[in-house]
């Protein structure tokens, strides 16, 4: 069996010849970086596309390529159905039990079928359960099941948050996440709004609009009062209560009110945040393969929650540096509904720009259907990969064929339609035509046996059973609360008045954050604040760069001196936090040190020390690549970002070999036609079998590199029998101690090229892990000349106290 574990090579399966009906010896071996370009699969129902977007998928994880699998159907949940030992009794749970009773056979016999079937498959097509269980090693499988806890549950709450600086600073990025956010909204009401006519749409656009300009973040529960009562007044030049008076506003909100109250949507808060980031890799930076089943939701759910979803796609995507390189994969099963050629649902807009920008930033993105007719081909034109199954009428396939060509034109590629068109009709259960713009020409394949167990559909109680280990496994979601200030000095009883201090002493409050405890009451206990800057600067680790620092220090009685080492950190500058309690509070009383200016003073000079005693900055470095971490970044976002700029050094480095041995396969093929021409000249008769060997074997040697990338067992063999062809002629001419000599010089020629070009590709391979290599930690301390304080003042900090006295933080 060929060799198909190439250097960013996706293994899909072998040639197929349309005319004889069978398949070849030769690979197809798809090139992860075409992907950047995006693929469409189409095919009916039975055509095998299931198993060929699986086979993709599970090349990519191989590859270490994360991936996110949104799965109408339920079908992408197989996936995580690998059994390496291949024993019925892993296949048991999972077989279809009305398959089996159809067959009139027990489950456990069915089972042992099924198991027996896959191991004779994979052996059918070089694959064995190693195989299996290096796919199992080389990334993570999780199903995400938003609005359910079959899975693991997503919380939307993070998907009304303010997005980020650079989609702020990008009017048309912002605009399409504001008109995005308020469609699937009003989605989930049953309103098909339109975002130009629709008030509705045009007073959640503007009430989203101007909470993230202004930093703020939202959910359903803040968004309510705002419709009801927004801060404008004016909605354009029309004044706000005749373009949407308060009685109608009101019955908006309500509706809002209506199903956020309803029992079921508690499951939408509930869960890991909609994290983009945290679903393409682990804690550790190892890929992941996130399914996200939406089989469960009704069609306004899965609407709202695909948009919000491409929504955070496309926000992580405009995060990322540029590569040339596959990134990630976005995958979609089943595009019907999402992206029709007429209609405008919440999801269209985020796809087509996902579809023209994503490629920038290697990101894929691979759409699937079985409905051909009912897709926006003129969007699809910038896919540059086709992957055509069975189609079911005619009308499917002209649609098809008015795609491949719009994506050729967009391509600059040549397309002959009848051509394509034939090929069309001669294709047959698990065949595939790949239109491949990257490539000359397009070919049809046989897909490769999956090595995840293809039983259909997943219920929701199998999915259950797969992901409980996982959420086991899991650290608690719940939020932290900073228990050094909860266990802080004891409260003294709080007065209802604030305390009065000289204009010297500065004093802030800190902000207020979430919703007061049924029955507590405010109250401000008295600390300190210090915010300073640090500059840390290390000319041969590439390090200059100011980082804030902010410690809130807790205030005893008796406090004279005060300990900063103990002091929490807190995540505000010194801009902000408030002047102004947040409304109606008690306050703790003051020590006598807090109402001498002089105290700050002391307490300033304290704080400096501390930060140049305590603090410095910790960066990784890879000792294998040379580069070190960002400031701030963590080992899992470094490692992550490792793999990236390895994959593209390996890149770079497969395009050397190439570029290394092609003269030689040149050099080795002009040898073989001087041969020829010494036969030629011994015997007329054997000239013309001569040249055909020298010819055959020249072509498979140079195709085996410079076209499918790899050395397949056919080319090989093609060579053998060329070399055979010349041995025999020149016997012919009885000159066959010359011919024998020359063969074999030119044999040990070419099996000292293959050894040398399978070594140097190994040791690319082999050469840097950024997820297994010890990263190094390099230290910066600070100058203490680089301490700079920007604040230090009294600081109320606000805390709940219930109805036993317990104080509670009010700003975590």
């Amino acid at each position: 069996m060929q060799d198909f574990e190439k250097l960013g090579l996706f293994y899909l399966g072998r040639q197929y010849d349309v005319a004889g009906g069978k398949t070849d010896d030769n690979l197809v071996l798809y090139d992860s970086r075409d992907l950047v370009t995006h693929a469409v699969c189409v095919g009916m129902t039975g055509s095998g596309k299931t198993g060929l977007c699986l086979s993709l998928l599970e090349e990519a994880a191989i590859d270490h390529i994360p991936a996110i699998a949104i799965d109408p159907k339920g079908d992408l949940s197989n996936l995580l159905l690998t059994f390496p030992l291949l024993r019925g009794e892993d296949f048991a749970p999972w077989i279809n039990e009305d398959e089996a009773r159809r067959e009139g056979l027990e489950p456990a016999e069915f089972a042992d079928r099924q198991a027996a079937l896959w191991k004779k498959g994979l052996a059918e097509w070089g694959e064995d359960g190693a195989r299996i269980q290096k796919l199992r090693d080389s990334a993570e499988f999780r199903i995400y099941t938003p609005g359910s806890q079959a899975g693991i549950p997503i919380s939307i709450l993070k998907s009304f948050a303010a997005p980020s600086k650079a989609v702020l600073d990008d009017s048309e990025a912002f605009g399409e996440r504001v008109a995005t956010t308020a469609s699937s909204l009003l989605g989930l009401l049953g309103i098909d709004a339109d975002p130009r006519q629709s008030r509705e749409h045009i007073l959640i656009s503007k009430v989203l609009a101007d909470a993230w300009k202004a930093g703020e973040n939202l959910d359903l529960a803040g968004l309510i009062p705002r419709l009801q009562n927004p801060a404008f007044s004016r909605v354009g030049v029309i004044e706000l209560e005749s373009f949407f008076p308060s009685k109608d506003r009101f019955a908006l909100a309500v509706r809002f009110n209506n199903l956020i109250a309803a029992p079921g949507f508690a499951a939408w808060l509930e869960g890991e945040p909609l994290d983009v980031d945290a679903m393409l890799y682990a804690a550790d930076g190892k890929p992941r393969i996130s399914i996200v089943s939406i089989a469960h939701l009704g069609e306004s759910e899965r609407i709202f929650f695909v948009a919000l979803l491409l929504n955070q796609v496309l926000g992580w995507v405009r995060s990322q540096p540029g590569t040339t390189s596959l990134r990630a994969i976005l995958y979609m099963d089943e595009i019907f509904g999402y992206f029709p050629p007429v209609a405008n649902p919440p999801t269209k807009r985020p796809l087509l720009t996902l579809l023209k920008q994503a490629r920038a930033y290697g990101l894929g993105v691979v759409l699937a259907t079985q409905n051909p007719v009912d897709l926006d081909y003129k969007g699809l034109s910038n896919a540059g990969t086709w992957f055509i199954g069975r189609l079911q009428t005619e009308r499917d396939k002209l649609r098809v064929l008015d795609g491949l060509e719009g994506a050729s034109a967009t391509q600059s590629a040549r397309f002959d339609r009848q051509e394509m068109d034939r090929m069309l009709s001669g294709l047959g259960k698990r065949t595939f035509l790949m239109h491949n713009v990257h490539e000359d020409h397009p070919e049809v394949f046989q897909v490769r046996w999956a090595l995840s167990y293809l039983r259909g559909p997943l219920t929701r109680p199998q999915i259950k059973q797969l992901m409980d280990p996982v959420k086991a496994a899991a650290p608690s979601l719940a939020a932290t609360a900073a228990r050094a200030l909860v266990d802080g000095p004891t409260a003294v009883p709080p007065s209802e008045l604030r305390p009065m201090l000289p204009p010297e002493v500065g004093q802030v409050f800190v902000p207020l954050r979430g919703k007061p405890p049924i029955g507590a009451t405010l109250v401000y206990r008295p600390m300190v604040v210090g915010c300073g800057e640090v500059y840390f600067q290390d000319a041969k680790a590439g390090i200059s760069v100011t980082e804030p620092f902010a410690r809130l220090a807790p205030l005893a009685a008796d406090t004279i001196t005060l300990d900063w080492s103990s002091a929490a950190p807190v995540e505000l500058g010194p801009d902000e936090f408030e002047r102004e309690p947040a409304g109606p509070a008690r306050f703790e009383s003051l020590p006598a040190s807090a109402s001498k200016a002089k105290s700050y003073s002391a307490w300033s000079k304290g704080f400096v020390d501390v930060l140049y005693r305590e603090e410095a900055l910790e960066v990784f470095k890879s000792p294998s690549l040379g580069e070190c971490s960002k400031p701030g970044e963590t080992g899992r976002a470094f490692r992550v970002r490792l793999q990236q700029a390895a994959r593209e050094a390996r890149d770079r480095e497969v395009e050397g070999l190439r570029a290394k041995f092609a003269p030689k396969l040149a050099a080795l093929g002009d040898k073989v036609r001087r041969a020829d021409q010494a036969v030629e000249r011994e015997a007329a008769q054997a000239r013309h079998a001569g040249w055909s060997s020298a010819v055959r074997f020249g072509a498979a040697v140079l195709g085996a590199v410079m076209g499918r990338k790899t050395l397949s067992t056919t080319t090989i063999n093609k060579a053998g029998t060329a070399m055979r062809g010349v041995g025999d002629t020149i016997k012919q001419t009885g000159d066959v101690s010359r011919a024998k000599e020359n063969v074999t010089s030119l044999r040990e020629q070419y099996d000292h090229l293959e050894a040398d070009f399978l070594a140097e590709s190994k040791a690319v391979e082999s050469r840097i892990d950024p997820l297994t290599e010890a990263l190094e930690t390099v230290s910066v301390k600070p100058k203490k000349a680089n301490v700079t304080i920007k604040l230090i003042a009294l600081a109320w900090a606000p805390f709940w106290a219930g109805a036993d006295g317990a104080p509670v933080p009010a700003w975590s």
